[in-house]
């Protein structure tokens, strides 16, 4: 069998290149290292199954090319981040739907599998307890840029439904939450290694808005696991799944928890939202997943806790300080 994996040097990326080496699968790799890293890949870069081409899924003859050798396909590549949301809207809408058209038209072309990567955004602001896959959407103004990323990957997801409806083409929707562990940077936003690399230089844990936002984190491996269970499971196809963690926590308590764990002496620090992104920002007050669907597949349960999650964060951002 043979994988290609768009944006496959990212950080969720890059992990899923490993368990499909490690399952005997040949992987294909496409990234403009825009926001992945190469760096995520250089171990692989060695292996005779393993190839990566440094280039953009806008390249039509390069993508078309590896579409057609590959069994699967599955597309990760997107603009991500908040930060990168804000600060280029153009690239984040051109990306993640022009993107995805090119994967979706020639997948369905070659007849080729294919698993989209989306993101719990979709649902904006939607004040549910919990969030189901048939739930509605709430978005704010299209003059607030912020909703931009989550409108675009709600129209990547209308345009796959409607691949394999007119098409019957067999295309897998993963709604991701947040995802975190190993090789995530805080680069573009992201909160937890953020938070961890602040308390290692004892520096003041920056939280946006009062903290009182509630998230659940995703292990990374969890994550891999059961997209690639999808991309085996034949009741897939056609159908959208939330991937995440049920146990939600406040942003400030996790500021707190991961200065308690890595012995920070790091005061909390509160930033306004205008402040840290632009003016009229909105954010998400709760964003907790129904994952019920996902159980009844796959059987799906989260491997660890959140302190070994935030143990593990740390053990990766702590040694790579040392580096």
């Amino acid at each position: 069998m043979r994988a290609l994996i768009t944006g496959g040097a990212g950080f969720i990326g890059s992990h899923l290149c490993e368990r499909l080496l490690e399952k005997g699968y040949e992987v294909d790799v496409i990234d403009n290292l825009s926001t992945g890293r190469k760096k995520n890949i250089t171990h692989l870069l060695s292996n005779d199954k393993f190839e990566f081409f440094q280039t953009t899924i806008m390249n039509e003859w390069v993508l078309e090319d590896l579409i057609n050798q590959s069994d699967v396909v599955y597309h990760l590549a997107a603009a991500v981040g908040v930060k990168l949301i804000i600060d280029k809207p153009v690239e984040t809408i051109e990306t993640n739907i022009r993107g995805t058209e090119n994967v979706l038209k020639y997948a369905n072309k070659a007849r080729t599998k294919v698993l989209i990567a989306s993101s719990s955004e979709v649902y904006g602001k939607l004040p549910h307890d919990i969030l189901n896959e048939s739930d509605d959407r709430q978005y704010g103004p299209t003059t607030a840029h912020r909703w931009s990323y989550a409108a675009s990957k709600a129209i990547d997801e209308f345009l796959a439904l409607a691949y394999h409806k007119e098409y019957n083409l067999p295309v897998i929707i993963a709604r991701l939450f947040n995802t975190v562990g190993p090789r995530q940077v805080e680069r573009y936003g992201m909160v937890l290694p953020n938070f961890v690399k602040q308390a290692l230089k004892n520096e003041p844990i920056t939280i946006y808005g009062d903290g009182k936002q509630s998230r659940s984190f995703t292990y990374v491996g969890d994550c891999v696991n059961v997209l690639m269970g999808l991309m085996e499971s034949e009741e897939a196809p056609g159908q959208v799944f939330n991937i995440g963690n049920s146990i939600e926590i406040t942003i400030e308590e996790l500021a707190q928890r991961v200065k308690e764990l890595s012995e920070s002496k790091s005061d909390l620090k509160y930033i306004p939202y205008e402040e840290a992104y632009e003016s009229g920002f909105e954010d998400m007050q709760r964003r907790c997943p129904d994952n019920s669907k996902i159980e009844k597949l796959l059987g799906y349960k989260p491997s660890i806790s959140l302190d070994e999650l935030i143990k593990i964060t740390i053990d990766y951002h702590r040694e790579l300080m040392t580096k």
